[in-house]
């Protein structure tokens, strides 16, 4: 019986340290919320936003960017007229990384005379 206790307690104690390592386990995790895949605008300036765990360092179209201490980034970009990919990147300590990819497309509005 006590060792069943003891098996009990080192299994409890293995699976809270599994628990809470769990985000170390999964890596770096970037989520965009804003702009969505595809959006068209007729602005040049366009924010993307996001949030990113789990990360050490963090680049949109690889120009370092920062979170705040709950893991929120926002950057503003000028885009030029077209399509343009948005891409944020990111590294974890152990050198995992993530990436994850918008496209906009910026229209030109040109009114006839």
């Amino acid at each position: 019986m006590r060792r069943v206790i003891i098996a009990l307690m080192a299994l409890v104690v293995v699976g809270y340290g599994l628990f809470e390592a769990r985000r170390l386990i999964e890596g770096p995790v970037i989520v965009i919320d804003s702009p969505r895949n595809w959006t068209a605008t007729s602005t040049t300036g366009v924010i993307i936003s996001g949030e990113a765990q789990n990360i050490s360092f963090l680049t949109i179209n690889d120009k370092a960017s920062y979170t705040d201490e709950q893991g929120h980034f926002s950057e503003l970009f000028s885009l030029p007229i077209g399509v343009t990919v948005l891409t944020v990147a990111a590294a974890d300590r152990f050198g995992r990384r993530a990436t994850k990819s918008v496209s906009i497309q910026v229209l030109n509005y040109c009114p006839n005379a």
